[in-house]
């Protein structure tokens, strides 16, 4: 692949980020390094087949100063973030960091350990266990955390614990309310689309290198080992909980509708020590993810991290997290959390003030500034989340995807509207010829989204593929934030190569088999093709043998609708009988092996299948 160096622009750009931000300030440098006990050596994973799940040493080159293809703060980041090992955060609280895009995080109870949050790949997880007992002996595990629903949080846990251990009571699996519900229905419902972008937004597919995948900011990218899931057997409902585990005694916050919509901190007393989950990481977090999700509320954030404040700080020394290196200090943790919880404060109400003048989403985000002491703060920097998309995404939580001016009430789908922009421009070649003066000039804004549309009116068109695949290169080069980066950089690749697909997919059979029955019932009707059923008018019911539910279906005008039922064949055309297992196994393509009882009108079920269709992991993104 045909990568190109940094441009001029990007070059004076990079200079004046070195000039402009606090590069001598190195306290995150001596933080990242803090409680160094071992690494991984080779820090590479591989699965029970021998695939690579996860390769630390693939960031060896993140070293010395930043080549001018990466924003010199980014690459800083990527720096920290890319250390890997255990750490010692406190005597009896270690962390290993850098073998997955999250930390794990052990903590020492009377006579074993508490898994908080085991990273996303059962083989990275089991990983980083043996290195914890490689240096603190063979303590077993009595307890696992999870503190938020998202899959790097929770998909290893089958690498740390038996389920049949935790079944039995032998291991207390702790979670927030709701969590499994959240858990299950993001990685499932919108699973394919959510899947095919965040290749792009973790840069999976990407090779690594100062002109390739320097990180995510959060983390450096994702594993790509087996995520699972095991049901809590301890589910944590409001804040001041304590719940004592092997001796170890926790008392929770609740923090729901923040990172994620079920997320909970928690403190240690027995180490004057704070777990902030994800809600104070060491960047600006995401208010609306790029790979899709419901829009976050910064306002409800940064009221749990005021309560984490007042509730907790007095009593300790120490706040850590799921992602990056802890903060020490009562003073400094102060700060720290003051520091996050102003940036979401300041973002969501300035936003609002913006709006009410009239302003959109777009204009927000390009006029708003941070105050002086959020934008030299490292940790408020936006790696992850950026102050552009985050504002957009505040805009759109109150205002919708309408910006209120009535011609962009109902504009053409994309490839119309290209192929009318680039006949109005003078045709494709004209578009390229001018996409050409803005790139030369550094408006790479303006060249991308020129190239945007002579692409999406002709995809074959070689001038306009590799002009645009340059502007993205450049305009990755550029970014702080590394999710930007891996966007940019991995529509560049799909232009020059090909479409790469879902690197990472989330909806592994572990988790869908965790799916209720009524969610399996949802996962169903988002995929009926509409028009292909409109004809079609079923009613049967559905009785899960192996959980003793019942639901009545029926299908009308394209719509399937669900609800829990007694079974009642005078009114139905037939009584499907089968384990939730072999459902989901009938749903994945199997429909010939036993466990399917039919009575009744035995093409009922048929006709459902008939017009079933499954998500595209592969869609285009860049081309139409």
């Amino acid at each position: 692949m045909d990568q190109k160096d940094a441009g001029a622009h990007i070059r004076r750009q990079q200079q004046e980020i070195r000039d402009r931000l606090p590069f001598d300030d190195v306290r995150d440098v001596e933080a990242a390094d803090r409680g160094f006990l071992g690494a991984l050596e080779p820090g590479v994973v591989h699965d029970a087949a021998g695939n690579v799940v996860w390769d630390a040493d693939t960031y060896a080159f993140l070293d010395g100063d930043a080549p001018d293809t990466v924003n010199p703060s980014l690459w800083r980041q990527s720096q920290l973030v890319a250390r890997q090992g255990l750490y010692e955060v406190v005597e009896g609280i270690y962390q290993v960091r850098g073998l997955d895009l999250s930390n794990v995080s052990f903590l020492e109870s009377d006579t074993g350990v508490v898994v908080v949050d085991p990273l996303i790949s059962a083989e990275t997880a089991a990983a980083a266990l043996a290195l914890y007992r490689e240096h603190r002996g063979d303590r077993p595990v009595v307890g696992v955390i999870f503190s938020h629903s998202h899959i790097d949080h929770f998909g290893g846990v089958l690498g740390v614990v038996d389920p049949a251990d935790v079944a039995a009571g032998k291991v207390t699996v702790v979670a927030p309310e709701e969590f499994v519900e959240h858990s299950v229905a993001e990685n499932v419902y919108a699973g394919t689309a959510m899947g095919r972008r965040a290749g792009y937004m973790y840069g999976a597919a990407l090779a690594r290198g100062p002109r390739g995948q320097v990180g995510a900011g959060l983390g450096q990218t994702t594993s790509t080992g087996a995520p699972g899931i095991v049901d809590p057997n301890l589910t944590v409902r409001e804040t001041g909980e304590v719940h004592t585990i092997d001796g170890l005694e926790i008392e929770f916050q609740m923090a729901p509708g923040t990172e994620a919509p079920a997320e909970m901190h928690f403190v240690l007393p027995r180490y004057r020590a704070l777990c902030m989950a994800e809600n104070a990481t060491h960047t600006l977090h995401n208010l609306l993810t790029l790979r899709g999700a419901l829009v976050r509320d910064p306002h409800v954030w940064s009221q749990y991290l005021t309560e984490a404040i007042d509730r907790y700080a007095d009593g300790v020394d120490v706040v850590f997290a799921s992602h990056h290196w802890p903060t020490w200090g009562n003073d400094e943790l102060r700060e720290y959390l003051g520091l996050q919880r102003d940036l979401y404060a300041y973002l969501h109400d300035q936003t609002l003030r913006m709006l009410n003048q009239g302003m959109t989403g777009t204009e927000i985000a390009e006029e708003i500034t941070l105050p002086p002491a959020l934008e030299n703060a490292w940790h408020a920097r936006g790696y992850y989340g950026s102050v552009s998309h985050n504002v957009k995404a505040i805009y759109q939580r109150y205002m919708g995807w309408f910006d209120g001016n009535p011609a962009r009430l109902w504009p053409h789908p994309p490839k119309p509207l290209s192929e009318r922009y680039v006949k109005a421009i003078g045709g494709i070649d004209r578009v390229v010829e001018v996409a050409q003066e803005a790139f030369d000039e550094g408006d790479l804004r303006w060249a991308a989204t020129l190239l945007d549309h002579a692409v999406f009116a002709d995809k074959d068109h070689a001038g306009a593929r590799e002009l645009y695949a340059d502007t993205l290169e450049q305009l990755a080069y550029g970014a702080e934030n590394g999710t930007w980066r891996n966007f940019y950089l991995s529509g560049a690749t799909e232009l020059r190569v090909a479409n790469f697909g879902t690197p990472l997919r989330s909806d592994a059979p572990e988790i869908v088999a965790r799916l209720s029955p009524t969610q399996l019932l949802d996962s169903i009707a988002i995929s009926v093709d509409g028009p292909r059923a409109w004809d079609l008018d079923l009613v049967f019911d559905l009785t899960f043998t192996d959980i003793d539910r019942n639901h009545r279906v029926t299908l009308r005008n394209g719509v399937l609708v669900h609800r829990e039922r007694t079974p009642d064949a005078a009114s139905a055309q037939a009584t499907v009988s089968v384990t939730k297992t072999r459902l989901l196994a009938l749903l994945g393509g199997d429909t010939t092996s036993p466990g399917v009882d039919v009575d009744g009108d035995q093409g009922v079920l048929g006709a459902l299948l008939g017009v079933l269709v499954q998500g595209d992991p592969d869609f285009a993104i860049v081309e139409p």
